[in-house]
């Protein structure tokens, strides 16, 4: 700017200065010299005054400008639509794989839990499902609004815990119904005081009726008990894994007429880690994938399969000269006699053990054993394979 304004100032002096002639020509560049100092401001002005802008000063951001910018919004409810500086940050947050089988799973939980809080609550229920996202651990136990109840359960076959958070809104709301509270009346909400024994008995139960449903809502796809550990209102004593660590946060809101609340389901990946082939799968009907055609046809054909049974009636270890050295003609004794059990072998497993005998006029070997340990351990093997 100061470089602009020397330049029009040097213009003008230029445009002043007697050119040889009349001094009608030097009064008029005196003239444009004064109105390019008007327009210039005078020695001391500058072209921020032109503007309204204070002399050497800088613009200066407001507070929302500057939430507006780093992408801080604490009226925000959606982590997925952060911008700014925020969402530079978090952009490895949300590039965690979409699970198509675990959106299936919470729209049948949705289903299960209309019907089962209607039964407990006798009341008009409605559940919903805002949204399903990834979200880290610490972010989320930080963003928990207080007052609440922290429900911790343990997922048994998977071997890790999982949480489950009830606002403040459905805590009272879920006391007042089950109370007998007036219909049309808002729930009366008393900050500043811990939960009452009461209180904690009546969410409790509520907690184990979501858990059961989400045991059955699960249970297409695999069988999972989630049992409840403990409640706590601390966010710090409910951590069940890294900050760091990402999870999947499941936002259920559950209306009764005028009165309600929301429910936060957290799954750490961790926990869905042995299960997240089949969470990986697309919908293919009510087996979740399974194809009941290839099913029946590969049993049948295993069924019909043939295979090679050999029945062994003497095993002896001799030197590889003498079996060289046989000659045609010569006999081989056994140690056995018509009596001596067989063993029934399939390749190189033993099957069980029997008797020699004949039926018609085949051989045939009369079973005695029910079939060995090792053989139904090889089984067990190749069905899993």
């Amino acid at each position: 700017m100061a470089q602009w304004e020397a330049e029009l100032a040097a213009e003008a002096e230029a445009a002043s200065a007697p050119s040889g002639g009349g001094g009608g020509g030097g009064a008029d560049a005196g003239d444009l010299a004064a109105e390019w100092e008007a327009m210039v401001g005078g020695t001391g002005g500058s072209m921020g005054e032109r503007f309204n802008m204070p002399v050497g000063a800088e613009r200066i951001l407001n507070q929302d400008e500057i939430d507006s910018l780093l992408g801080f919004d604490l009226s925000e409810d959606d982590y997925n639509e952060r911008s700014g500086i925020r969402a530079i940050i978090n952009s490895a947050m949300v590039s965690y794989e979409r699970l198509p089988m675990l959106e299936i799973v919470f729209d049948r939980l949705v289903r299960l839990m209309t019907t089962s809080l209607r039964n407990f609550t006798s009341d008009n229920v409605e559940v919903s499902l805002d949204n399903i996202s990834s979200i880290r651990f610490g972010d989320y136990l930080n963003s928990i609004p207080l007052p609440a109840i922290l429900a911790v359960f343990r997922a048994e076959e998977l071997d890790n815990y999982g949480l489950l958070t009830v606002d403040s809104n459905l805590i009272y709301s879920i006391v007042d119904v089950l109370l007998g509270g007036r219909r049309g009346t808002a729930a009366l909400r008393i900050e500043g005081r811990p939960y009452t024994t009461i209180e904690r008995v009546l969410v409790q139960r509520m907690v184990e009726v979501v858990l059961n449903d989400a045991r059955a809502a699960f249970e297409p796809l695999t069988a999972v008990n989630f049992n409840l550990d403990r409640l706590e209102t601390n966010p710090r004593f409910a951590a069940i894994a890294r900050p760091a660590n990402a999870a999947i946060l499941v936002k259920l809101r559950i209306d009764m007429e005028d009165r309600g609340g929301r429910i936060e389901l957290l799954l750490p990946y961790a926990t869905l880690e042995p299960i997240r082939k089949m969470l990986l799968q697309q919908f293919m009907g009510e087996k979740f994938g399974r194809d009941n055609i290839w099913e029946s046809h590969l049993a049948t054909e295993l069924w019909t399969t043939q295979m090679e049974v050999r029945a062994v009636l003497d095993e002896q270890q001799v030197p590889l000269s003498k079996v060289l050295n046989l000659q045609v003609g010569e006999t081989i004794v056994l140690n056995a006699n018509a009596d001596s059990p067989v063993q029934l072998r399939c390749g190189a497993i033993p099957l069980t053990t029997g008797r020699m005998g004949r039926k018609g006029h085949s051989i045939a070997v009369r079973v005695d054993a029910p079939l060995a340990s090792s053989a139904k351990r090889r089984l067990t093997q190749i069905r899993r394979k």
